[in-house]
């Protein structure tokens, strides 16, 4: 009898350990009424008058707001194992530069999902980082939560839950119900192209070349190798956590592959060069008719991979992982330099509409950045995760400036179509706000508030006030970011009602969002200050 017991709940307890743990309720069903007013919209794009500007979008990847000297110095903070940028430093000099330029997320693809669409990324349900795998039962849960991923890290699995069937895991992407700017530039008569990171979907319909480009290089992925592993002249630091160690695993491969148009290229030059080649190469292609240009680097995302020549540079920083990072950092200050310098021996300069920015701050977790003075980085909800660099350039049409307004990512959308001569699609809500109305002196700010939500963290900035909402920790910060840039003073006991007036904000903001399309499988926890914090991934 109780043999029988014994292998009754032997077997139950195994089925319960294997039982999928997919759920319907996380299929993606594409709204087809948007898709439809989408279609009519593209069709019916205004083609535009001559003379329109072309318009390239720099886009680095995990750069944190002071890894600039120009914001370090700003900010007080210049250091000696900071990159030195002289071509950066040059496009500034000749552009509108924003000391409070905000990413819409600390995260990569939902920040990018923001900027090309011109719209909180919560408007469509991509809030999260999109997934590649999900645990299929409890053993695969239990067996990645206790010996793949140590409890005792910063990196925390999250609770067991229902996850998305396999066959919907190629939906996550961003919803082919949004207009993308490629996309409606396209119909506008623009040529498009994209070099470098596109991490906004690899399924079918979700791709570079199915969102609005006519050409691409790069990868599908949030990272890739900078060069093949057989590179003798490549110094690297890798890293302890256990990302790092699947990023370097997964080599060149699935959807880290490096393809051009799709197709799976042989290259062999460091990517960061090879991204500003192609870019070049897009441009010699279609200097004679108006062109949008993107060029999402990956730099400096890890894996940390740099061309000898650079980290020689920098032998007086004595941290070898910092020394690595301020190289990569150098690198894509000269593809950068190599991209403008193209437009310059093109005749282009005066007619191109130039963007840069990062997508989140600075990677705290690789130990090679701090965002100093700012606190937290990417993944948090901090300064130093969503305030980041951002400065544009149009020669001949608009001066040189610092401007101290709030800009945020989504801002080059609008941006872009009013340069162009394009109207803003009438059928859905934009976020973004076109900077070149709010540039002349005493104009008014781009924006008076932004938001900030990553599943049970949110934000909320109204002038120099700034709430911070950690529902997982139950706990709420205010900060008044004028004259405590730091974070480091809660002002909650002594202005309450500011409190209450920043949630009501928030409560009426999220009346027009989406719940998420797919669920997270990781948090992140970070010290701050004397406090600990989880933030979702």
């Amino acid at each position: 009898m109780v043999l029988i017991i014994v292998a009754a709940a032997a077997i139950f307890l195994f089925g319960w350990l294997m039982f999928p743990l997919s759920d319907r309720k996380w299929r993606i069903n594409p709204d087809t009424d948007a898709v439809n007013r989408k279609r009519d919209i593209l069709q019916n794009a205004r083609r535009g008058a001559a003379g329109r500007p072309n318009i390239v979008v720099i886009l680095a990847d995990d750069l944190g707001k002071t890894d600039l000297r120009l914001y370090a110095k700003l900010a007080g903070s210049d250091r000696s194992d900071k990159a030195f940028t002289p071509n950066l430093d040059a496009l500034a000099a000749e552009s509108v530069v924003f000391t409070e330029a905000y990413c819409t997320s600390p995260i990569c693809a939902p920040s990018r999902a923001s900027m090309l669409t011109g719209r909180y990324q919560q408007r469509s349900g991509f809030e999260m980082q999109p997934m590649n795998r999900y645990p299929k039962n409890r053993l695969e849960y239990y067996v990645y939560r206790t010996f793949i991923i140590p409890q005792n890290t910063d990196w925390v699995v999250a609770p067991l839950r229902p996850v998305p069937e396999g066959s919907e895991i190629a939906k996550q992407g961003l919803p082919i119900s949004e207009i993308t700017l490629p996309e409606i530039l396209r119909a506008s008569g623009y040529a498009t192209g994209i070099a470098g990171k596109w991490h906004l979907g690899w399924g079918e319909g979700f791709r570079p070349n199915e969102r609005g480009f006519d050409s691409q290089y790069g990868f599908y992925e949030a990272f890739s190798l900078y060069s093949p592993l057989s590179d003798t002249n490549i110094v690297e630091s890798r890293h302890r956590y256990f990302a790092d160690r699947h990023i370097w695993s997964q080599e060149r491969k699935g959807t880290s592959a490096v393809r051009r148009d799709g197709v799976v290229a042989n290259e062999n030059e460091y990517l960061t060069f090879a991204i500003a080649r192609e870019a070049e190469r897009f441009i010699h292609k279609n200097k004679d008719k108006p062109f949008f240009l993107y060029v999402p680097f990956n730099a400096p995302h890890t894996p940390f991979q740099v061309p000898r020549s650079y980290y020689d540079r920098y032998a007086h920083v004595a941290d070898h992982n910092k020394r690595v990072y301020a190289g990569m950092i150098a690198a894509l200050d000269d593809a950068v330099g190599s991209i403008l310098k193209t437009l310059r021996d093109e005749g282009l300069d005066e007619n191109t509409l130039v963007f840069f920015a990062s997508d989140n701050g600075g990677a705290t977790y690789t130990e090679a950045t701090d965002n100093a003075p700012l606190v937290g980085g990417k993944f948090t909800l901090f300064e130093g995760g969503i305030n980041i660099p951002f400065f544009f350039r149009w020669k001949g049409k608009l001066a040189p400036a610092r401007v101290d307004k709030l800009a945020v990512l989504p801002d080059i959308f609008p941006t872009s179509l009013a340069a162009a001569g394009i109207p803003l699609p009438q059928d859905r809500v934009y976020d973004g706000a076109n900077l070149l109305n709010h540039l002349a002196p005493g104009a008014e700010s781009p924006h008076e508030v932004l938001f900030w939500r990553s599943l049970e963290q949110r934000a909320v900035r109204k002038g120099n006030w700034k709430l911070f909402v950690d529902a997982m920790g139950g706990r709420k910060r205010l900060y008044d970011l004028a004259n405590d840039k730091s974070e480091t003073h809660d002002l909650g006991t002594v202005h309450p009602e500011k409190i209450k007036e920043l949630e009501a904000l928030l409560e009426n903001w999220e009346k027009g969002l989406k719940a998420p399309l797919w669920p997270h499988v990781m948090d992140y926890r970070m010290r701050v200050g004397n406090e600990t914090f989880m933030f979702s991934l």
